[in-house]
């Protein structure tokens, strides 16, 4: 009888070489990761590519991490904070120069639209920006320097006129007026009031070096403003990019607005006041109206400043003169308050006037003049937040 072979029924059993085995997949080329439909091909994807191994298991959490890691959060906390404080004068600086490219980009914008290259439109509002202030330096330094020599040099005449008096006599040499005055005016006190001759330059410089970093900074951010508007909202989720992205050119549009609004009141003001300075005959028109101009942008106070400044040299050229200015600068800002700003910031920001004063005041209090500066445009982003994203979330709960 045959014998019944059980490795040709099984074919487990059956005998001879066995087949190669697969290579490992080590070997394997790793699997790339293939956009989604519709998606970027350019943009990284979340997905791991492979080509620094397989990512491992999560980390098990315990007591230990969990602490480990909170410390490590305290600590780069006080870091960034101690690393905050310590910048504080170059952020403010950035601060100014991202305000002024998110003004003065509105230029820029309608310059492309009239067909100007992009670079040669950023030079030309970069150029004038130069101009202005190099004006404003020469209008207001003469002016400055050649007053208060005259000043220094009259301290003796004014002092003669006084003691005329028996009272005034009386008062001076009693309080010894005379020897305090002619101690406050030696060149020696000045200098120690300013830290002697290096401490004043290191405060002309100090101030040259902040100017221009506020320039450059200002010229730069103009330049690539898109590529960083781009990368700002590249960084919200996808899902929410959208929405993000029309309240943010919102927003942008808004301060645009406000500079463009906030620069046209404050030539008018300036020049107002020349042709003011030019028929009343005030000395250095020209830099009063630079004065009036610089100082009419700081908002609810500014105006009251540059007025307060010009009266005084009228006061102090002629009693005539400085009753007009006052009652010229008493009318033009109710003028100005009432008619020329509503309806000026009518049209590009709507802020109401109770947040706008105590925005100016909390502004001045955390940042000086540039916490007023940027107070109002400020308020009016908040407003289109509370506005579009926090009520109608409160109204859903």
């Amino acid at each position: 009888m045959p014998q019944h072979d059980p490795s040709g029924d099984n074919p487990d059993l059956t005998t001879g070489p066995l087949p190669a085995e697969t290579p490992p997949s080590a070997e394997t080329p790793p699997p790339v990761p293939v956009p989604a439909p519709g998606t970027d091909p350019d943009e990284a994807l979340a997905v791991p590519s492979g080509k620094f191994g397989t990512p491992g298991r999560p980390l098990r959490r315990n007591s230990f991490l969990i602490g480990f890691t909170g410390g490590l959060g305290v600590l780069l906390a006080y870091t960034l904070y101690l690393g905050i404080r310590n910048a504080g004068g170059i952020l403010v600086l950035v601060v100014i120069a991202l305000f002024l490219a998110v003004g003065l980009n509105p230029a820029v914008v309608r310059l492309r639209r009239w067909g100007v290259p992009h670079g040669l439109a950023v030079a030309a509002v970069a150029l004038t920006v130069v101009l202005l202030l190099c004006g404003g330096v020469w209008a207001l330094v003469p002016p400055i320097v050649t007053q208060s020599g005259q000043f220094i040099d009259q301290i003796p005449n004014l002092l003669a006129e006084l003691r005329r008096s028996p009272t005034v006599s009386d008062l001076m040499e009693r309080y010894d007026v005379v020897e305090r005055v002619q101690g406050a005016a030696n060149a020696d006190t000045v200098g120690r009031a300013l830290g002697g001759v290096l401490g004043g330059a290191q405060l002309i410089f100090g101030t040259v070096f902040r100017t221009l970093t506020v320039l450059v900074l200002t010229i730069y951010f103009l330049a690539y403003f898109n590529k960083l508007r781009s990368l700002g909202y590249s960084l919200v989720p996808r899902s929410r990019r959208e929405r993000v992205q029309l309240i943010g050119d919102e927003i942008l549009a808004k301060v645009g607005a406000y500079m463009v609004g906030a620069l046209s009141i404050a030539v008018l003001a300036g020049a107002t006041t020349f042709v003011f300075a030019l028929i009343v005959d005030l000395p250095y028109p020209f830099a009063l109206a630079v004065v009036v101009a610089v100082t009419d942008l700081i908002p609810q106070i500014g105006a009251t400043l540059g007025a307060v400044i010009v009266s005084l040299v009228g006061f102090a050229t002629d009693l005539r003169a400085g009753i007009a200015c006052a009652v010229f600068f008493l009318i033009y800002q109710q003028v100005e308050n009432y008619l020329i700003y509503p309806k000026v910031m009518r049209r590009s920001v709507e802020v109401n006037e109770v947040a706008a004063l105590l925005a100016a005041l909390l502004g001045v209090a955390l940042l000086g003049v540039v916490g007023a500066l940027i107070a109002i445009p400020t308020v009016a982003a908040l407003q289109l937040i509370l506005r579009e994203v926090v009520l109608p979330r409160q109204e859903t709960r």
